[in-house]
């Protein structure tokens, strides 16, 4: 009993995490982010090296922690694969631009980003054709 209230309170916790996080990541996409072939470069925060690279384990371990629960959720419940997208966009892994560009490439998504990010008064992203 106790491990079925344990994996529904993490279900019920990744529901409303991706409720709030989804959205307000959506809005901070750059406009012209995936309009080009290559990610595009950012310069890195100044920041100590050992702070910088504490930062890249967590925030690769949340990611990749969001992956497995939302893979978990796909057979219990919860938002699996809302989960699962919350964990790719936080972790960092070969090909996961090209795989963001082909997901937001797709009519439907694309029209669901672009119309969150006319409520909230940002402009639409733009693709390349």
């Amino acid at each position: 009993m106790g491990l079925i209230m344990w994996i529904a309170g993490m279900s019920l916790f990744a529901f409303i995490a991706t409720l709030i996080a989804i959205p307000w990541l959506v809005l901070r996409i750059p406009v012209d982010y995936f309009a080009q072939g290559r990610r595009p470069r950012q310069e890195a925060p100044r920041r100590h090296p050992l702070v910088h690279a504490a930062f890249l384990i967590g925030k690769n371990l949340l990611g990749y922690l969001l992956i497995l629960a939302g893979i978990v959720m796909l057979a219990l419940p919860g938002q699996g694969v809302l989960t699962i997208l919350l964990g790719i966009i936080l972790a960092d892994m070969p090909g996961k631009y090209r795989l963001e560009r082909w997901a937001v490439s797709r009519p439907a998504v694309l029209g669901a980003i672009n119309a969150l990010r006319r409520r909230a008064g940002r402009e639409p992203l733009i693709l390349d054709g």
